[in-house]
């Protein structure tokens, strides 16, 4: 796959040390900065990004850049000079129902707009539970546009890179036995869920017993052999009891050893989140708990059970800097494989609803890339209007729709500021070539 030089290299900024952003999923062994630490992760926005950004801030009754365009449909187009990134959840669907400008923002970014662009595009969310390909079906019927997985990042995809380095795992979340399908298929070798520890040993977990499918599905175990090198967290529990169970005796075993209990509770196996969300979008009126939540509880659990012991954790996903660095590779990536375009592009718009997460990472990421990643912020998810963003985005707007004809007209008045329109390039143009 072609990768333009220096593509997705970072400049680390002088002041962004913060561990809990640092780190990515590209690891030989996974060092304890891998992703997000347990005790840094919930740092104020002071000076974080407001410094950086408050000069660039827009309110949402701004109108967008006022640009000139054509007096005549253009032929279609695509852009090889930016792209957009979106999350899913609260920006494009809530409630597993698409949100009403969604399918008109689908349009407008593949070429039915009044410029005649097309614009490559990704998804990233932290959501999953599903493989890639399940989640691109559920998305293509939503938006009523084929959405392919080479453009999809669920909040576990980054893990995939971590197959290699571990062979007995525990994955946790989600529903029936798709999660563990999701770890084989990623190449994880030997994969255990809760409900195997459940069926071998019935009274693990006292207050939960396996339905009849459940069981089935489940595999027992020879707990004398069996040893845990990671717990994987893919996606949200749908029993926290049980599960917090089954993960703190993992925890608490000598080495990963399931029949083995350690004296000092520090010899476990590392723990993985796919994301820290706590809150997220759905259709009810206000923001459920997520995963991010799941994670503060069972530190808490932990340190109350061991005597004080810390638990560290690590998360995956959004606003991990690691998950926006294999975000901006599948971009490229795709870009070239689908478009041809083999250099990167000046600027990604970043679409999101949760400023703790899609805006806080992308402030942070484009403080160290060297493309300029450029935070949207929508009024359809999470955060809600009349509030303060506790990270303040580069951009606020109502809905996807506007989001995006916000993201397409800057881009025209940019190159208007160049001499230069959409509207000058002729049929046979297969991308955007800009004259800097």
């Amino acid at each position: 796959m072609a990768t333009a030089d220096g593509f997705g290299s970072q400049r680390v900024h002088k002041d962004a040390d913060r561990a809990d952003l640092y780190g990515g999923p590209n690891v030989v062994i996974p060092p304890s900065h891998l992703m997000a630490s347990s005790h840094d992760r919930n740092l104020s926005s002071s000076k974080m990004s407001n410094q950086h950004i408050e000069e660039e801030v827009v309110s949402s009754e701004e109108e967008s850049p006022q640009v000139d365009t054509p007096s005549s449909t253009p032929p279609v187009v695509t852009s090889d000079d930016f792209a957009l990134a979106f999350d899913i959840d609260g920006v494009f669907v809530k409630g597993g129902e698409p949100i009403p400008e969604a399918v008109e923002a689908m349009k407008y970014i593949n070429g039915e707009n009044p410029y005649g662009i097309k614009v490559p595009y990704i998804f990233l969310t932290n959501g999953g539970g599903k493989t890639e390909e399940e989640r691109c079906r559920d998305l293509s019927r939503q938006l009523e546009y084929e959405v392919d997985p080479g453009q999809f990042i669920c909040g576990h995809t980054p893990m995939r890179e971590m197959a290699e380095h571990y062979g007995t795992v525990l994955v946790v979340g989600g529903e029936g036995e798709k999660c563990r399908i999701v770890a084989e298929g990623y190449g994880f070798k030997d994969v255990i869920t809760p409900g195997d520890i459940i069926k071998t040993q019935h009274d693990a977990t006292p207050f939960r017993k396996l339905t009849d499918e459940e069981y089935k599905n489940s595999r027992e175990l020879d707990l004398e052999k069996v040893r845990i090198e990671a717990v994987f967290v893919f996606a949200d529990s749908r029993d926290w009891a049980g599960d917090q169970q089954i993960i703190l005796d993992v925890l608490m075993t000598q080495h990963g050893q399931l029949n083995t209990r350690s004296e000092t509770f520090d010899e476990g196996p590392p723990v993985y989140f796919s994301h820290n969300d706590v809150l997220w979008s759905t259709s009810h009126e206000h923001s459920r708990i997520g995963m991010g939540a799941l994670r503060a509880s069972l530190e808490a659990l932990y340190k109350a059970v061991t005597g004080g012991k810390e638990l560290k954790t690590v998360a995956f996903g959004k606003p991990q800097m690691g998950t926006f660095a294999f975000a901006t590779r599948l971009l490229q990536e795709w870009r070239s494989e689908t478009c041809g375009i083999d250099k990167p592009p000046a600027t990604v718009y970043f679409f999101g609803d949760t400023p703790e997460s899609d805006i806080r990472g992308t402030n942070e990421f484009n403080r160290s890339s060297e493309i300029e990643w450029y935070s949207v912020l929508v009024a359809t998810g999470v955060w809600q209007e009349g509030t303060i963003p506790r990270f303040p985005p580069r951009k606020i707007c109502k809905n996807i729709f506007e989001g995006v004809k916000f993201a397409i007209d800057r881009e025209a008045q940019k190159l208007r500021g160049r001499g230069a329109s959409f509207s000058m390039f002729t049929d046979d143009i297969k991308s955007i070539q800009l004259n800097k």
